[in-house]
């Protein structure tokens, strides 16, 4: 196995992988899964437009439910994505 070199800043060590390949420098098949339960994932902010009468739905219902309606809209997309697998 190759030797990890020591790096200067955050750009040097991404460009060295760019160029190099980890099998090199890692012995893969002594690899063992890892989980990580407590990282959050992460998230990205979209524009979404919607009825006004459907927004308005959609805040009752999760003011029913004690949650913010970003929060409800999130639960209804994965219960379908889950539902379409």
């Amino acid at each position: 196995m190759k030797t990890i070199p020591k790096f200067k800043d955050q750009s040097q060590e991404i460009a060295f992988w760019e160029e190099n390949d980890v099998t090199d420098f890692f012995d893969t098949k002594s690899a063992k899964t890892v989980r990580f339960p407590n990282l959050k994932k992460s998230t990205k902010t979209i524009s979404l437009r919607l009825p006004e009468d459907m927004l308005e739905t959609i805040k009752v219902k999760a003011n029913a439910l004690d949650i913010p309606y970003q929060s409800f809209i999130k639960m209804l997309l994965q219960k379908e994505l889950s539902v379409s697998k």
